[in-house]
């Protein structure tokens, strides 16, 4: 019970926000990247709920669509790293031998470097924009999905409902979808919630780097730089973005807990 507390909590957490963005037209009446030089960094008032930056831009206006931006790119960052590392990590398990010896040698040779460092480096190669931290993003991100799907199938290769149905004559390709990818792919999806932090995070930080979404297109990593110079008169500026980002991180974060315990059930 506690469980689905805590997975719909998260869940209406992330869709209150998703909902927010989706219709960001219809909440909010300013366009997000016109200027206003003559209100520039105006306290939150009733005309503006958390005031305007420092090119008079409203910044309720956006957070909003900045949320479009970082959430849609999160997801999309994390889909295609998932289904490339379940993938591999099932043939790197299943076939063993040279197959599994080369996708691990790959594996161990991305993780000798830090996540962070790899993203920002091939960001800067690919340039800024958002193929490039998706690229950037896939090319780093897959290893962990490949691991985790590996170590599950090395165990559940050796489950009796495997030699079963080994021994039926079933070809490899059925008894690996239909069998063995139901039973191994649990934690990877609860492994997804903590990734699409991590890649909101990427992409904040990145955006902070002057490495990210092209200016200026709202995103709430350049809002954060873009207000850190005013922070001791308009703290909002900097902090209600850096807010929103820890929002969507707490609420993967409940949604991971309730996968977890509805799984192990």
């Amino acid at each position: 019970m506690k469980s689905l507390k805590t997975l719909y909590v998260g869940t209406g957490l992330l869709a209150t926000l998703a909902i927010v963005a989706i219709f960001a037209p219809l909440i909010s009446h300013y366009d997000p990247i016109e200027q206003d030089l003559t209100n520039i960094l105006l306290s939150p008032s009733r005309q503006h709920w958390l005031g305007t930056d420092s090119l008079g831009r409203d910044v309720f206006t956006r957070l909003i669509y900045g949320a479009r931006v970082d959430l849609a790119i999160g997801l999309s960052a994390v889909i295609l790293p998932y289904i490339i590392g379940v993938i591999l990590g099932l043939l790197s398990a299943w076939k063993g031998g040279k197959t599994d010896s080369f996708i691990m040698r790959v594996v161990d040779t991305v993780l000798a470097f830090p996540f962070y460092v790899l993203a920002i480096a091939l960001v800067f190669i690919f340039g800024p924009g958002i193929k490039s931290i998706i690229v950037a993003i896939t090319l780093v991100g897959w290893v962990a999905y490949c691991r985790i799907v590996r170590a599950n199938v090395l165990v559940a290769k050796e489950q009796d409902y495997i030699h079963a149905a080994r021994l039926t004559g079933l070809p490899a390709r059925r008894i690996l979808w239909r069998h063995m990818l139901p039973n191994v792919i649990s934690q990877s999806i609860v492994f997804a919630m903590s990734d699409i932090v991590l890649s909101i995070l990427a992409i904040v930080s990145l955006g902070y780097l002057g490495l990210g979404v092209p200016v200026p297109t709202a995103e709430w990593g350049s809002m954060i730089q873009e207000g850190q110079p005013y922070i001791t008169q308009q703290w909002w500026l900097a902090t209600i973005p850096g807010l929103f980002v820890v929002y969507v991180g707490f609420s993967l974060s409940l949604i991971g807990d309730g996968l977890v315990s509805r799984l192990e059930r």
